[in-house]
């Protein structure tokens, strides 16, 4: 991809336009750095299929309709979110705690693994605690020791691209939990939102291995976000937020495309 082609200008310039107002989400609804990493472990392929209400909020859908649900499970039971509480739990736990409207998350049985190989090996290496994670990792992303390298060891982190890492690390950066000394290593989450509007906008050229499309993607966003001199989470933020319902909102010079089949296998975005 050349930044003197003309896709790439037409969506740096799109980016710098979009930016005008535009405020990223600041967190304040996470209330801590263990609520933080168990949702972002599970958050891929909600498999919700309607829109709800929670709390008197949204309504939500997808992902946000599963944070919204699990953060408000643990304001009714203190302790929910932790790796003492998780520890043990069962596709049927997982099931319950996310059903909302007589639907609840797809696979609950891998999301319950994913918890309980993140729970034991937060109890192993970090007494538990996410926040003594984030302290080890010395405020560095990248690099052997930095919270990358760290989360993954974890299987629900251990996605190449680190997507979900990407996101836990913005959450936390925002929340004051983590102030990062190596920007250099924030990279876009490379999901489904984000390589389809690189794809229908013309940054990336369609094909059929799925790999080859998330690491063009996130490449392609991340010259994006130096040409509009903004940072990845916040071009991320915005491409998602404002993307999920307008797959066009790169333009659409490429066509009617999408991105290729998830691997149903997968559990990394």
């Amino acid at each position: 991809m050349s930044s003197a082609s003309p896709a790439f200008q037409r969506v740096v310039a799109r980016v710098r336009e979009l930016l005008g107002g535009y405020e990223p989400p600041d967190f304040a609804h996470v209330p801590d750095p263990d609520a933080a990493i168990f949702l972002c472990a599970v958050d891929h392929r909600t498999g919700y299929r309607g829109r709800h209400l929670v709390r008197g909020e949204g309504p939500f859908e997808g992902s946000a309709l599963m944070w919204a649900v699990g953060l408000a499970a643990a304001r009714r039971r203190p302790g929910l979110l932790t790796a003492a509480a998780l520890a043990e739990a069962s596709g049927g736990d997982v099931a319950e705690l996310f059903r909302i409207g007589g639907e609840t998350v797809a696979d609950p049985d891998r999301r319950a693994a994913l918890w309980r190989d993140l729970a034991g090996g937060l109890r192993r290496e970090y007494g538990g605690d996410a926040a003594v994670l984030l302290e080890r990792a010395g405020g560095r992303l990248g690099g052997a020791g930095g919270l990358l390298d760290r989360l993954a060891a974890f299987e629900a982190y251990a996605d190449p691209l680190a997507k979900k890492s990407q996101l836990l690390a913005k959450i936390c950066e925002r929340r004051g939990w983590l102030e990062v000394a190596d920007p250099e290593h924030w990279e876009v989450c490379a999901d489904n939102v984000l390589m389809r509007l690189a794809l229908r906008s013309g940054l990336v050229a369609p094909g059929e291995d799925l790999d080859r499309v998330r690491a063009a993607t996130r490449f392609a966003f991340g010259c994006v976000a130096a040409a509009a001199a903004i940072s990845p989470p916040l071009l991320d933020d915005l491409l998602w937020e404002l993307g999920r319902d307008d797959p066009d909102l790169l333009g659409a010079e490429a066509g009617d495309l999408s991105e290729p089949g998830r691997d149903p296998a997968s559990a990394w975005y």
